[in-house]
């Protein structure tokens, strides 16, 4: 099958994808308190009138305020109402912290997920090391069952990225190092265990330090036993990557970088290549979450391939439906690809608009 037949056909599974998410929110008996009553005040009705995934223009653009403060139970679906609820909670980079319902989304996508993961890096039944951010954290919970889910064990660090965020508005430099000394102390005690851990996610400056750290006592990634790196939570640079590949991780060490956050889920990339010239190209899990990248002056324009603009994401479960949602990032268009036969992103950067004002730690 030809890429463009493989793209008709994952453009029409995303509009069927979106018919059945938008009926069951906003479906009487399955539908969800906020948008059973958001549904009020549109000029049209999403039951007759949103039949594909263009039809999503209908809607206003998606609020953060709106997941800021209670009752987060107006985020359950009736058909759910019974089900045991989990909590998710930003990190808080760009003000108060957004809460997001979760029941099994977590899971779903972390198994999808798993399916772009090489076995021979990573191999199934393999311990990980899960150095990164605990607490509320999405990725705590999710990072564990993938290990799970591939029949190993987890073992986490306590990791606030909050504290971070105020240590470094504090200007308390000395304090930021500290704690992240005090990170990587606890990843350093869990490899030395003799646990025989062989997969690990963590953060861009996380793992920076930690090979840094493993460096200075005359070790490495690869000697501590790591062969596969699963790497997200911030920004991370086609130099980094570069960097990181040639002189900590080495040719026996796999490094799978990912964009990702709360209400998206994991949008996935391949290993970058020095053919490519390390570009990191993401790409979201479609038909559950849509990454656009749109024109800075005009949302409901996509701008053409290789062109820059911000990111527009739009999420498509059961347990939670937004549309719309203009993220703190920009990024570049980038085109299909024979395996992930929709629009990704590359170049993933803090969107101007904010730049500024963003404080990213540790995390």
């Amino acid at each position: 099958m030809s890429l463009e037949q493989r793209v008709r056909e994952a453009k029409e599974r995303l509009d069927a994808h979106v018919r059945e998410i938008v009926r069951w929110h906003f479906s009487p008996e399955t539908g969800t308190p906020f948008w059973l009553e958001k549904a009020k005040e549109l000029n049209f009705d999403p039951l007759k009138d949103i039949n594909s995934f263009d039809d999503l223009k209908k809607f206003p653009f998606f609020e953060d305020e709106w997941l800021r403060g209670g009752p987060v139970r107006r985020w359950v679906p009736k058909a759910y109402a019974n089900r045991p609820i989990y909590v998710f909670e930003t990190g808080g980079t760009t003000g108060i912290p957004k809460s997001r319902i979760v029941v099994d989304d977590f899971r779903i996508d972390y198994e999808q997920f798993s399916d772009t993961l090489p076995d021979k890096y990573f191999p199934k039944g393999s311990n990980w090391l899960m150095l990164g951010p605990s607490g509320p954290r999405r990725l705590r919970l999710a990072v564990e069952h993938l290990c799970q889910y591939r029949g190993g064990i987890c073992f986490c660090i306590d990791l606030d990225p909050r504290w971070v965020v105020k240590l470094i508005k504090k200007g308390w430099m000395e304090h930021l190092r500290a704690y992240q000394d005090h990170c990587i102390d606890q990843a350093m005690t869990i490899l030395s265990a003799g646990h025989d851990i062989k997969c690990m996610f963590t953060t861009p400056k996380l793992l920076d330090a930690l090979c840094k750290r493993l460096e200075s006592e005359h070790s490495s990634i690869e000697k501590a036993g790591i062969t596969g790196i699963f790497c997200g939570g911030t920004e991370m640079t086609s130099q980094w990557i570069r960097f990181m590949i040639e002189e900590y991780l080495g040719p026996n060490v796999y490094i799978a970088p990912t964009y990702g956050n709360t209400l998206m889920g994991l949008a996935a990339a391949e290993m970058p290549t020095a053919e490519q010239n390390y570009k990191i190209t993401y790409y979201a899990p479609e038909p559950r979450a849509v990454v656009q990248v749109v024109d800075f002056d005009d949302y409901d324009k996509v701008v053409p391939y290789g062109q820059s603009g911000r990111v527009l994401l739009t999420t498509l479960t059961k347990e939670f439906f937004v549309p719309r949602f203009a993220e703190r990032d920009e990024g570049e268009r980038e085109p299909p690809s024979e395996k992930y036969p929709w629009d990704g992103v590359s170049g993933v950067r803090p969107w101007r608009g904010i730049a500024a004002q963003t404080t990213v730690g540790v995390y």
